[in-house]
Formats: C-alpha cells, sequence, structure tokens
C-alpha cells in the first residue's frame, strides 16, 4: 500500500469515523442574522427555560427570597399635582417579587411587561397598589414590591425681590403588597437646607464686640433625608411645606441682593444644631394623622470641620422604622 493511501485511511479513520468531528463538520454554525426568521408557536415551546426549571436545578440554599426583581428601569410617567394638572416625569423603577422555596428562579422581563401595561397611567399609591396586585397574579407570588424615583419640581419665590424659579425635588413613592393583601405605603424626600451653627454665631459676635474683630460665623448646605409611612395617601407637596415649616431656611433658587441679605437674616433668626434640625422635623411630622411613622437623617456638611455632622431620628413607635 503506498504511503499516500496509509495517510488517507488515517484521516479517515481520525475525523470521519469520530462521531464528534463528524457532528461538527456536518453541522457548522452559520454566523448569520436572519431578519426574516419567524416564531411559531411549535419553535416557542422548544425553547429551553431554566427559570421554570426543577428545584433539583437551584444553586446553593433552597430558602425563600424576600426580593428579587428589576432594579432602575426608566420610562417618563404621568403624576398628579395638587392643582389638578399632571406632570410627567423620568421615572426610575424598581419591582420586586418574593421567590418561594423550591423555585428556581422569576421571569425578570414579566416585571417590565407587567409594568408596561400601566405606563400610559396616572401614578399614585392607589395606581401602586393595582400593579403590586397584578405582579403577584402575572408572577404567581405571595408578594411584591415596588419603587419610583424622580426629580419632582416646586415653584419657589425669592424671600424679598417677588423672583421665582423652580426647586427640584429627589423624592420615592414605595409601596408593597405582602401575601395577606396588606398594603403599605412609604414617601421618601430629600430637603435641603441652611444650617447656620449657634456656638459659632456666639463666638463670631464675642471676637466683634470684646476686640473689634470681623469674624463671620459658619453655615452650610444641609439635607434632610425624610421616609414616611402612610395612613393614607398624601402629596409631595405636602412633606414639602412640613419641612419648610419646622426647617424655615430652605436654599434659594432665584436670588438677588435684597435676596441675599434676607436670607443672611433668616439665617440668623433660625440658627440649628443638627440635633435642633432633626427634633424640629419630628415636632412637625408628629402633628399629622396620616403619617404613620417616619425616619429622617440629618446631615450638616459642615464649613469648618472635614466631615459631616449627623442626626437620626425615627417615632418609635413598635416594630417601627428604624
Amino acid at each position: 500500500m503506498k504511503l499516500n493511501e496509509i495517510l488517507q485511511n488515517i484521516v479517515h479513520i481520525l475525523v470521519f469515523d469520530n462521531p464528534i468531528l463528524n457532528y461538527m463538520i456536518s453541522t457548522s454554525i452559520k454566523r448569520f442574522y436572519d431578519p426574516t426568521f419567524s416564531v411559531t408557536d411549535e419553535y416557542k415551546e422548544s425553547l429551553p427555560d431554566l427559570q421554570n426549571g426543577p428545584a433539583s436545578l437551584i444553586e446553593g440554599a433552597n430558602v425563600p427570597i424576600q426580593q428579587v426583581g428589576i432594579s432602575n428601569f426608566r420610562l417618563p410617567l404621568l403624576y398628579p399635582k395638587p392643582d389638578g394638572e399632571l406632570i410627567r416625569l423620568e421615572t426610575n423603577v424598581d419591582g420586586y417579587v418574593g421567590l418561594d422555596m423550591g423555585k428556581k428562579g422569576i421571569n425578570m422581563s414579566r416585571i417590565i411587561r407587567t409594568f408596561y401595561r400601566f405606563k400610559d397611567d396616572v401614578f399614585h399609591f392607589g395606581k401602586l397598589k393595582d400593579i403590586l396586585h397584578a405582579y403577584k397574579e402575572d408572577l404567581d407570588s405571595k408578594n411584591g414590591f415596588i419603587k419610583l424615583e424622580y426629580n419632582y419640581p416646586m415653584l419657589q419665590e425669592s424671600l424679598r425681590s417677588g423672583l421665582e424659579g423652580y426647586q427640584y425635588y429627589k423624592v420615592a413613592l414605595e409601596a408593597n403588597l405582602n401575601e395577606s393583601n396588606e398594603f403599605k405605603m412609604f414617601l421618601h424626600l430629600e430637603f435641603e437646607y441652611s444650617s447656620a451653627c449657634p456656638c459659632s454665631y456666639e463666638l463670631a459676635e464675642h471676637a466683634r464686640e470684646s476686640r473689634g474683630i470681623a469674624s463671620i460665623s459658619h453655615s452650610q448646605r444641609s439635607i434632610a433625608n425624610l421616609t414616611v409611612e402612610l395612613n393614607e395617601p398624601m402629596m409631595i407637596d405636602e412633606l414639602v411645606e412640613i419641612c419648610r415649616e419646622a426647617l424655615k431656611t430652605e436654599t434659594q433658587v432665584m436670588v438677588k441682593r435684597e435676596d441675599e441679605q434676607a436670607f443672611a437674616e433668616l439665617n440668623g433668626a433660625y440658627q440649628k444644631f443638627v440635633e435642633d434640625a432633626a427634633r424640629l422635623l419630628y415636632s412637625e411630622l408628629d402633628h399629622h394623622s396620616f403619617i404613620k411613622d417616619f425616619v429622617v437623617r440629618c446631615s450638616h456638611l459642615e464649613s469648618l470641620h472635614s466631615h459631616d455632622a449627623v442626626s437620626r431620628i425615627c417615632k418609635g413607635i413598635p416594630n417601627g422604622l428604624r
């Protein structure tokens, strides 16, 4: 037998008599996207679905998961204003459901698809309750959670010049529905204000009076982060007004010289430590029957120190917010 024939026989044995190699050669993968391909019901049924697979496919501990879902998907949503008008705002949405023991996973895209059925509606707490019921039904879950985050504009009038400008507030509507269909609703708000230090003010006045030295007390932009649990729905405008009434020194949008002087006077009249700010907010929040519970975090972004001064306070009801 010639050498060439021997080599051909060896190749035939190694390649064509090898079932794996033979299969790879006969079924070569095409790098091609077919825009005309149409999915039939039969083809769709053939697609693998690991999310709904048996419990034997679960990785790790076979235990329930309290929340699993989608975070930060965005779309423009309509919200009501106190005057009856509607405003459309870009919104970041978090949507979750609970996953029972023995289930591999959930259909993540179904959370978005369910939400999109409501995308043209007006959003308020009642609408969130409807969406959560839909989540529980569509994803066969015992509970659901949803949170909408957006920046809410409100017109603010300057202190003395009569100018107006838009102040934007970081806001979130949050709701959850448990397996007993108990519905809970929460409102989150970030409120910016100025805080003038009472101690610094007294020291500056002492230097001026005792030694004739020009001295300026320190103040700084400050942030109050509020979470309130509601007995009944309220609008964000109401919570903003509560903060304005409690703290008095909200930061300004439109400012002329007379407004800047007024703001200095306002800070002089309402000096506050970070502890004062927390207690002032507590006092105002505790007066409203539609607020069931609350937690407040005040941060004074110190102009004197290289660190922040922080105070946290909660209503203090049993098993409440902490």
